[in-house]
C-alpha cells in the first residue's frame, strides 16, 4: 500500500546499497534456477545482516514505517 506523497521501499534496495555479498552472488544467477534459489536460501535463513543494520539503514534513508490502524 503506498501512501500518498511517499514512495514504496523496492525488494532488496537495501541488499544492493550496501553491496552485499550474497545480494552480488543472487545477481549473478538466473532467476528460478536452482542455483539462485539456493542462494536465495540463505537470505530467507541466514541473512548475514541484522535487523538493527537495517532499520537504522531504512532512518538514513528517509523511510517511515507505517501500518494501517
Amino acid at each position: 500500500m503506498t501512501v500518498p506523497g511517499y514512495v514504496d521501499y523496492r525488494r532488496r534496495e537495501y541488499c544492493k546499497d550496501i553491496r552485499c555479498a550474497i545480494q552480488r552472488q543472487l545477481d549473478k544467477c538466473d532467476e528460478g534456477s536452482d542455483e539462485h534459489e539456493q542462494v536465495r536460501g540463505i537470505c530467507k535463513t541466514r541473512c548475514i545482516h541484522t535487523t538493527y543494520e537495517f532499520h537504522h539503514w531504512l532512518i538514513e534513508h528517509g523511510y517511515e514505517i507505517v501500518r494501517p490502524e
